[in-house]
């Protein structure tokens, strides 16, 4: 990968996915909304910083913020990372069927090509907690942000989801497939129900 997807302007990144170029796809554009999710969640802070209506919470925020930004700039990362960890499997798929390596090097391109799903779906889950509790203690003018920054890092958890699933699903080494689905699933199960819930109270909020 020559250029880095992460420094091209919205408009081209969003047209080189709508493309048929095998990258960026599923995974960066994951990446990408965990990295939107958590930059709201950093809005919410920064909102909230410095208010005197909000003293008592500026030390947690503060703290928040910092981990925001290390998280903010991981997401980006993992546009590239994922791009960059598809070319191994996109060149195994490439092989003839008759090599008699080809499966070997398929089963570790499959496996390998589920660490950065998996590390954008535990990234997004710590912008659902921080979400989380931004919208429990940061500005009431900007809790509609907390709100749209969990659902965006729901979204981008549940995408990535689908990566590895796919890939696990083809490989041939059943146990191995089995721990790295249930890795996803249990981030699935643990945190896509505190972020739908964060949506919902926050509705409740705004609709009441």
């Amino acid at each position: 990968m020559e250029t880095s997807f992460i420094d091209a302007r919205i408009e081209d990144f969003t047209k080189v996915l709508a493309s048929k170029a095998p990258v960026p796809g599923g995974g960066g554009a994951s990446a990408l909304a965990a990295g939107l999710g958590i930059s709201l969640a950093a809005m919410v802070g920064n909102l909230t910083a410095g208010k005197p209506k909000y003293a008592e919470h500026e030390e947690e925020v503060q703290q928040l913020l910092a981990q925001l930004e290390a998280l903010r700039a991981r997401a980006l990362e993992l546009v590239d990372e994922d791009a960059l960890s598809f070319a191994p499997l996109a060149a195994a798929y490439g092989i003839p069927k008759a090599d008699p390596q080809r499966p070997a090097i398929m089963e570790k391109a499959l496996a390998d090509a589920c660490v950065v799903p998996l590390q954008i779906m535990e990234l997004a889950a710590q912008g659902i907690m921080i979400n989380r509790r931004m919208a429990q203690i940061g500005s009431r003018l900007a809790v509609s942000d907390a709100a749209a920054g969990a659902i965006l890092c729901k979204s981008a958890m549940e995408a990535a989801s689908l990566n590895v699933f796919i890939n696990c699903k083809s490989m041939t080494d059943r146990e191995a497939a089995a721990a790295l689905d249930a890795k996803a699933r249990a981030c699935l199960d643990n945190y896509g129900p505190l972020a739908q819930q964060v949506f919902d109270d926050v509705l409740a909020q705004l609709r009441g």
